[in-house]
């Protein structure tokens, strides 16, 4: 359960906020004026502060048994997200069927940040049979060192026609980082990112709801902090 104690705001308006900032292409100036038409009156620092806090926390509940199992074709690549006037980098993988298997922040692109991207989807997921990438020479060195490290054969597809469906799924991500005009600092970018997937992962379907219960994407965000 999520603690919401200490917070002047009831937790229905905070879930409000997070769920519309993470969901839509909003800014913080654009929630404090539609919360002040709705007869609250939250400054929009308070509001990043939300969101840089229970973001991460809703994220976590999500991976906690309430994410769908993915398939084991992987299409993998990353892509940039401007951080305090600087490009970094947004690892992100699908299975063919499109679902999101995992994503990562980093600040470089090569073999150690690949890797990490890896070793993190195989903690949620499990080793996958095959995985498409680009012709990155340290996508394919990554995998080679997980395949040497756990001793299990994977794969290794370079064909850019297969990775459009991961390509086309950066899209919806990059369409609400936008109007944020870039990140000044690498945790919030981190956090507000772990949010913005969470919502496309609930959009696409790839939660479980508690009891088989038929829940709008809201409820089962919602959900999430119950």
């Amino acid at each position: 359960m999520i603690d919401f104690k200490g917070h002047r705001f009831e937790k229905d308006i905070i879930l409000l906020c997070v769920r519309w900032y993470v969901a839509y292409s909003l800014s913080y100036r654009n929630l404090e004026e539609m919360m002040e038409e709705r007869g609250v009156v939250v400054d929009h620092s308070t509001i990043y502060r939300w969101v840089q806090k229970f973001a991460p926390q809703l994220e976590a509940a999500f991976r906690k048994g309430k994410k769908r199992p993915v398939g084991k074709s992987w299409r993998m690549d990353e892509t940039y997200i401007k951080i305090k006037g600087q490009w970094r980098y947004l690892y992100r993988a699908v299975d063919k069927d499109g679902q999101t298997i995992d994503f990562l922040l980093t600040a470089r692109r090569d073999k150690k940040a690949a890797r990490r991207f890896f070793k993190k989807a195989v903690r949620q997921h499990g080793l996958p049979a095959k995985v498409t990438i680009d012709k990155s020479g340290a996508n394919t060195a990554a995998i080679e060192a997980l395949q040497e490290e756990t001793g299990q054969a994977i794969e290794i597809r370079q064909n850019k026609y297969l990775n459009n469906l991961v390509e086309q799924d950066h899209r919806s991500v990059k369409r609400l980082v936008r109007p944020m005009l870039g990140f000044n600092a690498f945790h919030s970018a981190k956090a507000t990112l772990q949010g913005i997937e969470l919502m496309h992962m609930i959009k696409k379907g790839q939660m479980v709801a508690a009891g088989g219960q038929k829940l709008s994407a809201a409820g089962q965000f919602y959900s999430l902090a119950a």
